[in-house]
């Protein structure tokens, strides 16, 4: 039996390495049983790709990076879309959901300095310039070193990368997951603890998103769930559907399980860094979702509305 599917995706060497990699694992599951994959790629430019020139804070808006290709899914160009979770927006368009979260890969943010000077974070020179467009991450910077200078740094990983050098940055900070995808673990400086930057929500996990109720999709792809990766990326982004966020603010989250307990840290930060409200919960792992609604309700108490709502 031979079935034919297609899987949308942007075009960036980082995208193109995880629907590869989704295309790669479907054919090899399929084929032991008899099922013939033909898997295509569809490249698909989204808003977020076409605007360079600008930080995406003042693009403003939510799905800049998956929002044409969730048009092509509904549209019935292309049958499922492999994005970066961190780029999905909190709420899923009607007639669409996520349909697999594969094991995460390493979820934290890391600091790749420059090679004339390479030093890790806290021993970054006074007024070091920073390159990140990530108001989570540049809040979090300036509430640990109020010296940084941060450098606005858009494009793809091998762009930023390049940047690093042409734009004379002393350092710039990426998602460990993208790095560790590409093969370029070794230009890593440093892994950043959480206790200083914590991460985006759904930062490592990959999202699987397919039309709602396929019959033909959802059992191809079910066997590339990780169940307790599902549980932690449920909670997390519970946690920032109810904050109604976007992956353009200063918002974190970082969850993880132990045995039947999950722990959910969430964080809601100026700008400036120099508010910054933190607390974490805990409770059943299969209460994920209520506790990400709890932790998000706890820092809406503090004042969290009141710092979302100046953005």
């Amino acid at each position: 039996m031979k079935k034919t599917i297609k899987i949308g995706t942007r075009g960036s060497l980082l995208a193109l390495w995880q629907a590869n990699w989704v295309r790669d694992a479907l054919i090899a599951h399929h084929a032991g049983l008899n099922i013939d994959l033909d898997v295509e790629l569809v490249i698909i430019k989204t808003k977020g790709d076409k605007i360079q020139d600008t930080p995406l804070a003042q693009v403003g808006g939510k799905g800049l990076f998956v929002k044409e290709i969730e048009t092509a899914m509904l549209d019935a160009e292309i049958d499922l879309a492999v994005h970066s979770m961190k780029d999905m927006p909190s709420f899923i368009p009607e007639g669409l959901q996520i349909g697999a979260i594969p094991l995460r890969e390493n979820p934290h943010d890391v600091l790749i300095s420059h090679p004339r000077n390479p030093c890790i974070l806290s021993r970054l020179d006074n007024g070091a310039r920073i390159g990140t467009c990530s108001l989570r991450r540049a809040a979090q910077l300036l509430r640990f070193r109020p010296d940084f200078k941060i450098m606005p740094l858009r494009g793809n990983l091998d762009t930023r990368l390049k940047k690093l050098e042409s734009e004379n940055l002393d350092a710039i900070i990426l998602a460990a997951a993208g790095v560790l995808r590409l093969g370029l673990g070794d230009r890593i400086t440093e892994y950043i603890d959480e206790d200083i930057m914590l991460p985006a929500v759904g930062q490592g996990a990959l999202c699987i998103e397919t039309r709602a109720d396929d019959p033909v999709i959802e059992p191809l792809i079910r066997h590339l769930n990780h169940p307790p990766t599902h549980i932690v990326v449920t909670g997390e982004r519970a946690f920032l559907n109810h904050l109604d966020g976007g992956c353009q603010v200063p918002i974190a989250a970082h969850g993880h399980t132990d045995g039947q307990t999950f722990t959910l840290t969430g964080l809601v930060a100026a700008v400036d860094g120099q508010t910054c409200l933190k607390d974490t919960v805990r409770g059943p792992a299969q209460n994920s979702a209520n506790i990400g609604v709890e932790l998000a309700q706890r820092l809406l108490a503090q004042g969290a509305r009141t710092i979302l709502d100046e953005l």
